[in-house]
């Protein structure tokens, strides 16, 4: 018989997208995080999390140009 693993919740999927973003991770953040998160997930939450990124950057040069 098959147990259903956690889901993630929206917090803890944006947390471990933007820790990776910054590319610095503990062993047993990660290990937790690949239990609950699916390639789902953290397919949706990169893109989103580069899109505010990008998003961001655009709307600082602009703030800075004005």
């Amino acid at each position: 018989m098959e147990s259903n693993p956690r889901k993630a919740t929206f917090w803890q999927i944006a947390k471990a997208v933007s820790w990776a973003f910054f590319g610095v991770r503990k062993k047993s953040d990660l290990d937790m995080d690949a239990s609950m998160l699916t390639p789902k997930q953290v397919i949706i939450g990169g893109l989103v999390g580069a899109s505010i990124f990008v998003m961001s950057l655009i709307l600082l040069v602009k703030l800075v140009t004005n």
